[in-house]
């Protein structure tokens, strides 16, 4: 299992076809990259750069991340990224 580090938070994206109006069924090449994700493991926080981070993200949330955000790592098969915890803007509810 990987276990993210300080301020950082493994997320999973989430891929869903999207169906047009007319009917189509868009895959997930013809579209943009997805932007919810899952949590999968979050970081302890603690003291970074010279700040005290506290971890408002739980583990199992769906978020909504920044587009360009995180570094992707693949572990036994699946791909995942790792963000910092303020490069995720919204938890979906």
């Amino acid at each position: 299992m990987i276990k993210p580090l300080a301020d950082r938070v493994l997320i999973k994206m989430i891929e869903s076809e999207e169906t047009t109006k007319s009917g189509i069924i868009l895959s997930a090449g013809s579209k943009e990259k997805p932007q919810v994700a899952e949590v999968i493991e979050v970081g302890p926080g603690g003291n970074v750069d010279g700040k005290e981070i506290k971890m408002n993200i739980k583990k199992g949330e769906h978020v909504i991340v920044n587009k360009y955000a995180g570094t992707e790592v693949k572990y036994e098969g699946e791909e995942y990224l790792i963000v910092r915890q303020n490069d995720i803007l919204a938890v979906v509810e």
